[in-house]
């Protein structure tokens, strides 16, 4: 990685490109510090704690939601909104039509998305700002909720519209980098406490920092390794002749990744869970809000438990959308492929269908692991794991993603050169 970034600032286009990116995101970490109008921040920071879900959405966004600034939302509603529009595109067929025009198509669909990132964005910040943040709120007045609600709501617009700029006209996808961006300027602050917690403080023992960083280390490597894990299913094209040319007769093959969701699946099981802690602050003295708290708080069993189970159908329902075996079969057949041993047309899809399972099961258990096993180990040892296994996959991922654009650029870039 470091070889590429090395060779790729020698090149003045991209050069350029990773400047304005780096600005950009510079202009993000500058805006994570403006506050919002009419809030105490200090009242409001007292209830975020790294051991929750505001704690885990404080790190998405860089903190950003405990010191309550324009940012505070982050970018998380767009996230849910593209994921709520994939799901919709297979519920609703006029949605299902757009996908299929191409560029077109996809451009539409970009535009609901981005209608309904704002939607998501206001009726999230109205309800942590009435639930959560009222009490921090330093005018008594009946027009501050929706001023702080809309200055919010126009924070995630703002950020929606410069991680589609960075994605446009920098280095790597935007929406990935401001969430990378974010994560990384909570590892110092992180250190600094586990430090202070072991040398000043003393409740946590000398050798809980190396036990913590081998951890770090472990759980890093699971996931470079799986998500760099594919399966390939070889694939023979017959010979035909063509007029007087002869086509095909080449061997390929069929890539399956062992993680072709991502981080998808944790991100929106996160969303779906976090939709009765929200409910419970709006009914704080009510006996909804008491069992939750006790008995679904995070590190509660029941949370891990029904987090692993989503992580595994989300993560199996978001491959049947973005992989059609039968679709792939029919292509192969049309064009004279095959995978070998396998008959052409229907035991084609068939055995697609079985390893796709079988791969998907792997990877679906995998994220379940990576996302519950910080929990457990905060649970029985008490060392607060600040970078939680969500933040190691989007780290890792968007780390590895980033690096492959650069170097397609400049294997493009080599290209042209060549062909000029």
């Amino acid at each position: 990685m470091l070889d590429t970034l090395r060779n790729a600032w020698r090149v003045e286009e991209i050069k350029r490109k990773i400047i304005f990116t780096l600005l950009m995101l510079l202009v993000y970490r500058i805006g994570s510090f403006i506050p919002v109008p009419f809030i105490n921040s200090s009242i409001f920071k007292a209830q975020i704690g790294e051991d929750n879900l505001l704690g885990l959405l404080d790190m998405i966004s860089g903190g950003a939601l405990g010191n309550y600034t324009i940012f505070a939302m982050g970018i998380t509603p767009y996230i849910n909104s593209s994921i709520i529009m994939q799901l919709l595109q297979v519920a609703i067929p006029s949605l299902e039509q757009l996908a299929k025009e191409g560029e077109e198509g996809q451009k539409k669909i970009n535009q609901y998305s981005r209608y309904l990132t704002i939607a998501l964005a206001f009726v999230q910040s109205a309800g942590i700002t009435y639930g959560l943040a009222r009490g921090a709120l330093t005018v008594n007045a009946w027009w501050a909720f929706p001023v702080v609600a809309l200055t919010l709501t126009a924070g995630t617009a703002f950020l929606m519209w410069l991680g589609e700029l960075i994605t446009e006209r920098g280095i790597g996808n935007g929406i990935s980098l401001i969430i990378f961006v974010s994560i990384v300027s909570r590892i110092p602050i992180a250190g600094i406490d586990l430090w202070n917690m072991v040398f000043v403080t003393k409740t946590l023992s000398f050798w809980s920092l190396p036990l913590v960083f081998i951890f770090l280390l472990a759980l890093i490597a699971g996931v470079i390794f799986i998500d760099m894990g594919q399966r390939r299913i070889p694939v023979q094209y017959a010979k035909r002749v063509v007029g007087r040319k002869m086509y095909g007769g080449q061997s390929t093959h069929i890539p399956m990744k062992v993680n072709s969701s991502g981080v998808l699946p944790i991100i929106f099981a996160v969303s779906l869970l976090s939709l009765p802690q929200t409910i419970a602050t709006f009914l704080p003295e009510s006996g909804f809000a008491t069992f939750i708290g006790h008995y679904f708080s995070q590190k509660s069993a029941a949370y891990a438990i029904a987090y692993a189970i989503l992580i595994i159908f989300f993560t199996f329902f978001y491959t049947q959308i973005s992989f059609n075996p039968v679709e792939v079969a029919n292509n192969l057949k049309q064009y004279g492929g095959f995978v070998q041993g396998i008959r052409p047309g229907k035991p084609t899809s068939d055995y697609l269908i079985r390893i796709s399972n079988r791969i998907t099961l792997v990877g679906s258990l995998f994220l379940a692991f990576v996302a519950v096993i910080p929990i457990i180990v905060s649970t029985f040892t008490k060392i607060p794991m600040y970078l939680q296994g969500t933040s190691i996959l989007i780290l890792v991922s968007v780390a590895l993603e980033t690096s492959k654009q650069l170097e397609a650029q400049m294997l493009m870039r080599h290209y042209k050169g060549f062909l000029k």
